[in-house]
């Protein structure tokens, strides 16, 4: 399916996209759609350190928790 995209089909998709939003609202649209991009990406970034932040947390406690039941006191 992606194959059959040509270049007729790529300049049809143009003219259709001009006609529906305007030439005027294509710079907005694309830096739109670029900010999105950016935050995104930011997302994932800031998603990545919190899993690895949560998982050493996790390791941390659970070491914790395994020195503390194996105490003659408890």
């Amino acid at each position: 399916m992606i194959g059959m995209i040509g270049p007729e089909t790529i300049v049809i998709l143009v003219i259709v996209v001009l006609i529906v939003f305007g030439a005027a609202r294509l710079p907005q649209i694309a830096r739109s759609v670029g900010q999105a991009k950016g935050e995104f990406e930011k997302g994932l970034k800031e998603g990545g350190k919190g899993d690895k932040d949560a998982a050493d947390s996790d390791k941390t406690e659970a070491k914790k928790t395994s020195d503390d039941s194996g105490s003659p006191g408890s």
